[in-house]
């Protein structure tokens, strides 16, 4: 089994296709541990707020059937791939972390950990005493010297998760 890590992101009726991912995620792949939701501006583009969180959650699938499955979900909540990167979207999942791989092809780990504060917040919540792969420092320490911004990320409530 490998412990893994998603970023899930969401600006179109985010409330729905957060939780709606979610519900599938697990009925997928079983017990998640779930950070806390934080709500932040569009980045790249004009558009509504997104609300953002990481799960993580132990797979025994190799990383390309997990993206595969991954994919699988953001269809079922209305995904349309063909979009510029920086636009709205339905549901956005990201593997962030697959075990300690690193892979420069399948982009692992993901770069937008240490670029971006609703990437690495909420991933310091679940794994602050976790090792970056690359850097060696763990994810309480890079969000400590975390030079990006940070003022419009806020905690949110979202029930039903």
């Amino acid at each position: 089994m490998t412990e893994v890590f998603v970023g899930i992101g969401s600006n179109v009726e985010p409330e729905r296709h957060v939780r709606q991912a979610v519900q599938l995620m697990r009925a997928r792949f079983g017990a998640m541990r779930l950070s806390p939701v934080y709500r932040n501006k569009a980045v790249g583009f004009e558009g509504d707020d997104f609300l953002n969180l990481v799960a993580a959650f132990d797979t025994d699938l190799g990383v390309e059937a997990l993206g595969t499955a991954l994919d699988e979900i953001e269809r079922a909540c209305g995904r349309q791939r063909g979009a510029a990167r920086f636009s709205p979207r339905t549901l956005d999942l990201d593997l962030l972390l697959y075990g300690d791989r690193l892979d420069e092809a399948l982009k692992l780990p993901r770069k937008e950990i240490l670029e971006y504060a609703f990437v690495l917040k909420p991933l310091m919540e679940l794994a602050g005493v976790h090792h970056h792969p690359e850097t060696g420092m763990t994810y309480k320490k890079h969000w400590a010297r975390f030079l990006g911004d940070k003022s419009g990320l806020v905690a949110v409530e979202l029930t039903g998760l």
